[in-house]
């Protein structure tokens, strides 16, 4: 396989230097000129802008739908073609076996068969959308003119017929990425076999109480389940991921006396880039925003009366469950009410270049059995896990909620299309012409008969059993609030009192600094402008590196250790790109972490996102970090005998011995990889582009994440940004991380990522007639 796939390269390369380069070019789409296709019930016209960010006109939401999905698949066909395999769990028959593990996840969880058994849930107004989508990516691939695109060439392949769950399946992904609660349970029940409780409450601030007596029961049976390669086996995809800012400000603090709503979903780096923006018009509703490639729907983004955006909440919807076979016959497992048979089903998983694969995927009354992931099975151990979650439920309607807040006329019609929403929990923020500005956090939470889900569970007993659904009613919900503004950041939004929502989520760094920038507009008596809200988007001042200033003021070192202090101490907290100061924190922030590391009893503690620092380090602040993935094991006790001012001196001396000299940019910096070339490394100057020298860090409102271990490199970031002025359309703003096209030949592949880069936006154009007076395209589909 891999021979093949560098002889493919070779052939481009050929194709390319040896004048082939029109052959090529012939996989660029057609986006200009009439084209007959087979689907829509009257004409669509595509008109793209100067970005290549198209507008859909139809007569009807049906053609609509269609002529997105023709967009889609004109500009993102391979990214589409990854996606719905990946959540299909058919990745080897183009990658071979190097893809079998992420496979056989996929087949065990049923993300596919649940996108499936979703369809007959649909009204027909949505059922119909989704089948004039996948006819509108069918119509693409039956009139497209010359070669498929160059990944296609690369790994000799073509693409099967879109079908309905191909859309669908990509609200299942989102659930495994963005909530993926069963990694953090997974990764503490590996930390409690050998991690005292009293260690586990420093770690985890939100450790629970009643913890120690159920790792006292538990610990033992951790130790016969294989929960490293468990963890081992999941694709890194498998969340939690948070990093993602929304806010709103009422029109009493704007210049067009309306509500100003601004939004960056965060997620790791990659070309094409996630997001992807589009306008619908039809005679009823004219919609704009962040599409996905895909999906039929807006899922951030504004109608012609209201706007809407997303943080993820990290509301907990899975529950890992440990249970116990039958002693007397391994087929079955035990339950509260005696022995029960294993759900089985047989998956075949065909493996390019290798014999395809069976495997017996096996469910409880919980759900999938995820010790089917491992070929070798764990029978052995006399335990197996199960995930409970309810986005696998057959009535999971998320995509028929999306589709009816894209068309929603006020507070009300937008709050009753989210009673439909599964998951994964999101902050929404909203506002509408009227100047209503409202938050909605909606999901389906589990009540639990007993616990919180915080680690697997005896799934025997019926003491942890899911009870019901938290109301809708009962999920958190605001509008028009006295602060006349609402600001989320993935910090905690909801109080675990009545029901039990979740003990993880993001430290409130990013929601504070929003607020800052909010109350010095407000103490300026400033009407805020889009302007102004942009220039929160790429605000870089950290208030934890403010914090980690003051504490160190008074650490007594000497030499290169108080030159690197000083150099702290002389610092206003902004992560900028051109200071050299960030370097410094830095730096003295991962050899803390490593300090940290070194100094207690904790291999594996890094994988997790909720692992902090302890507070202690800043006394009463309760500031904590992510520590990343550097702790190694060994037989002390978490920082037995030091104290912080000790342990800051160390670090400080660390640091300073490979504290680099460049600017904060030039070490923090993001490449534009494409998805091919980070499987396939020697495709990558074929695919990939120059890097951007960018400011902030992880707890910056300008998120761009980093990875101690991996360096300073960036590694996530706000992949799009938009801010919606309800009082002028015309006057709003968006940008992407990289282009409309995924197409690395498209002039549109990364036009937009200087400007992404630079921290600014793009307007956001929504009169159709300005749209299509300056479009640097019009392509019309006539039906035949």
């Amino acid at each position: 396989m891999i021979a093949r796939a560098i002889g493919g390269v070779a052939l481009l390369v050929c194709m390319i230097v040896g004048g082939g380069g029109l052959h090529l070019l012939s996989s660029l789409p057609q986006l200009d000129g009439r084209i007959a296709v087979r689907g829509p019930m009257g004409e669509v016209r595509i008109a793209r802008d100067a970005d290549g960010v198209p507008l859909i006109t139809a007569a009807n939401d049906e053609d609509a739908a269609f002529g997105l999905g023709f967009a889609h698949a004109q500009d993102r066909l391979f990214q589409m073609e990854l996606q719905r395999r990946y959540g299909a769990g058919r990745l080897a028959e183009i990658f071979g076996p190097q893809a079998l593990a992420t496979d056989r996840q996929m087949r065990v969880l049923g993300l596919y068969r649940a996108a499936e058994a979703e369809i007959p849930t649909l009204s027909p107004a949505v059922r119909r959308a989704v089948e004039a989508y996948a006819a509108g990516v069918n119509a693409f691939l039956a009139t497209r003119r010359g070669a498929l695109p160059p990944e296609f060439l690369l790994l000799r392949f073509r693409p099967d017929p879109w079908r309905p769950a191909d859309s669908l399946v990509w609200g299942k992904l989102m659930d495994l990425e963005l909530a993926g609660n069963y990694r953090g349970e997974l990764q503490r029940a590996r930390l409690a076999r050998s991690v005292s409780p009293d260690d586990l409450a420093v770690l985890y601030p939100e450790y629970p109480k009643e913890a120690p007596t159920t790792l006292a029961e538990l610990s033992a049976i951790y130790r016969r389940l294989p929960l490293d390669r468990l963890y081992a086996a999941l694709p890194p995809l498998v969340g939690p991921i948070y990093a993602s800012n929304n806010w709103v400000v009422d029109g009493a603090h704007t210049d067009s006396g309306k509500p100003v709503l601004a939004n960056d979903p965060h997620l790791g780096f990659a070309a094409p880039g996630f997001w992807y923006l589009a306008r619908l018009k039809t005679p009823q509703h004219e919609i704009a925003g962040g599409t996905v490639a895909g999906v039929p729907v807006v899922v951030v983004g504004h109608n012609e009366r209201i706007a809407w955006g997303f943080t993820t909440t990290g509301g907990d919807v899975e529950d890992l469950f440990i249970e116990r076979l039958d002693p007397a016959d391994p087929n079955r497992y035990l339950t509260p009410d005696g022995s029960a048979a294993f759900a089985t089903r047989e998956e075949l998983i065909k493996v390019r270049g290798a014999e395809p694969v069976t495997m017996t995927v096996r469910g409880t009354r919980h759900g999938p059995v995820l010790s089917d992931v491992l070929p070798e099975g764990t029978a052995e151990s006399g335990y197996v896990l199960a995930l409970q979650t309810s986005f696998l439920d057959a009535d999971d309607r998320s995509a028929e909620a999306l589709w009816n807040i894209d068309r929603a006329r006020d507070w009300g019609g937008f709050r009753a299309a989210l009673a439909n929403f599964t998951g994964p929990q999101q902050n929404m923020v909203y506002a509408d012409v009227d100047g209503t500005i409202g938050f909605i956090a909606p999901a389906r939470i589990p009540i639990r008969k007993s616990g919180n889900g915080w680690l697997p569970v005896p799934g025997w007993t019926g003491e942890h059993e899911w009870n019901g659904i938290v109301a809708f009613e009962d999920m958190p919900c605001i509008i028009d609030p006295k602060e006349q503004a609402i600001v989320t950041a993935n910090n905690r939004v909801m109080e675990n009192g009545r029901h039990y929502f979740s003990t993880d989520s993001m430290p409130p760094h990013r929601a504070r600094r929003i607020w800052q920038r909010l109350a010095e507009l407000s103490k300026a008596d400033v009407k805020a402008t889009v302007e102004d809200m942009a220039s929160i988007h790429r605000d870089t001042v950290s208030v934890v590196a403010l914090e980690f200033r003051d504490r160190i003021r008074t650490v007594a070192v000497e030499g290169p250790a108080a030159a690197l202090r000083d150099r702290i101490l002389d610092w206003n907290g902004d992560m900028a790109a051109e200071s050299s100061a960030p370097v410094a924190y830095a730096a003295l922030r991962t050899a803390l972490t490593k300090l940290v590391a070194d100094e207690s009893g904790l291999r594996s503690v890094a994988d997790s996102p909720y692992a902090k620092v302890p507070p202690g380090i800043f006394g009463e602040t309760q500031i904590w970090w992510t520590i990343p993935q550097l702790l190694r094991a060994n037989d002390t006790g978490l920082l037995a005998g030091a104290t912080w001012d000790e342990v800051l001196a160390q670090a400080l001396v660390d640091a300073a011995a490979s504290f680099p000299s460049e600017s904060w940019g030039d070490v923090h910096r993001t490449s534009l990889r494409h998805l091919l070339s980070a499987i396939y490394p020697d495709h990558a100057p074929l695919l990939d582009k120059a890097c951007a020298r960018v400011g902030g860090d992880n707890d910056t409102v300008f998120a761009t994440g980093y990875i101690a271990r991996l360096g300073m490199r960036a590694t996530s970031a706000a992949l799009s940004r938009y801010v919606f002025d309800v009082g002028d359309w015309d006057n709003c703003s968006w940008i992407v991380f990289h282009g409309a096209s995924g197409h690395p030949a498209s002039p549109y592949y990364d036009n937009q990522n200087a400007i992404w880069a630079a921290g600014k936006m793009v307007p956001m154009l929504y009169d159709w007639r300005k749209i299509e007076a300056g479009a640097s395209s019009h392509q019309r589909l006539l039906p035949s």
